[in-house]
């Protein structure tokens, strides 16, 4: 008799030959979807110019189930020096997902970065600041609800663990403008989920810690939060097991865990160096890491796991002025699977 833990072991191994084939022959269409071969959501970072690329658009619908904004939902996007509310490229976006059966997850809300003039204006007086804060979260939320997350507070906290970021945001309300976007967020879409995203917890076990103390504050204080955001923006050089202690100390608060914005860079693991064959090894064995520790929870604590652009060309760190360029994610520029996403595609069959 075929149990269903084999049947599904031979179908990943199909899978896994069907994609390495594909990508072997450089052709992007002979790869089996990911987002089939995951048993949990594949997301990927999209930006509106991007929409005009077919290659782009044919590989992104074909393999993933979610997109995040990576920047057109922001508030320096949406936000106007008078305080009205622009929404067209994000309503791109979002059309463009649903056209293609896929999620969105809203990304962000409070951005210690983002502030803009309308709010500057406003920090003299805090009863008017408070209520323009909560006006603008409700009305974005409101804008695009049905989504079925949002990025609420990105990047709370400094990147040494010590404390809270300094931003306009807790200079006017304190500590808990953390709690106060959540609960209009919350306020306005309640089937939504909300997320508190920051980066380098595998890397800083004291900013980690000092994120989890907030953590278990706004849980002490029912604040609505119901996933944790690791970023998992990382180098080729991270030791083994940091982010399998990160996503593990994470998961203990009980909430939900979404490996948010994955890209494994091999240039800053070099320092500089025009040779990345020793790393990419390493880059493979981080995603191995990253898929194995992800699966090893609990699934009701599977939120799912997003790459941080489709090709190696459409990646941030690329569009940077270097004098080198990297290869951070699954695709490369021609749409090829690379290695790393092979790795991928293996690490679920051997979680199978």
């Amino acid at each position: 008799m075929i149990t269903r833990r084999k049947a599904l072991v031979t179908s990943l191994g199909a899978a896994l030959m069907t994609a390495c084939d594909g990508a072997a022959q450089g052709d992007p269409a002979a790869v089996k979807p990911l987002k089939d071969i995951t048993p949990f959501p594949l997301g990927v970072c999209a930006m509106t110019a991007q929409l005009n690329d077919p290659q782009w658009k044919s590989l992104v619908a074909t393999h993933f189930d979610r997109l995040t904004p990576e920047w057109e939902m922001k508030m320096e996007y949406i936000l106007q020096d008078d305080g009205s509310l622009k929404f067209d490229a994000p309503d791109r976006l979002v059309s463009f997902a649903r056209q293609n059966r896929q999620q969105v997850i809203g990304h962000n809300l409070i951005w210690y970065v983002q502030d803009g003039p309308y709010f500057q204006k406003l920090k003299g007086n805090r009863a008017a600041f408070q209520k323009a804060y909560e006006a603008y979260v409700t009305d974005v939320v409101t804008h695009f609800k049905g989504l079925p997350a949002w990025d609420v507070v990105n990047e709370p906290i400094l990147n040494d663990g010590s404390a809270l970021r300094d931003c306009l945001w807790r200079e006017v309300l304190g500590d808990h403008y953390i709690d106060i976007a959540y609960r209009a967020a919350h306020r306005a879409d309640p089937a939504c989920e909300l997320i508190l995203n920051d980066y380098n917890l595998e890397y800083t076990p004291a900013k980690r810690k000092t994120f989890l103390r907030l953590v278990e504050r706004l849980q002490k204080e029912n604040v609505p939060v119901h996933v944790l955001g690791t970023q998992t923006h990382i180098s080729a050089d991270l030791p083994k097991g940091a982010i399998r202690t990160a996503i593990q100390e994470l998961a203990a608060t009980g909430l939900k865990i979404h490996v948010s914005e994955v890209d494994i860079s091999l240039r800053d693991a070099t320092k500089g160096l025009v040779d990345f064959a020793g790393y990419r090894k390493k880059q493979s064995a981080l995603m191995e890491e990253i898929i194995d520790s992800f699966l090893a929870l609990p699934k009701a604590q599977q939120f799912g796991v997003t790459i941080w652009a489709a090709r190696d060309k459409d990646n941030w760190m690329n569009r940077k002025t270097r004098p080198l360029s990297d290869e951070p994610v699954l695709f490369d520029d021609l749409g090829g699977l690379k290695p790393m996403g092979q790795t991928l595609v293996q690490a679920v069959k051997d979680r199978g």
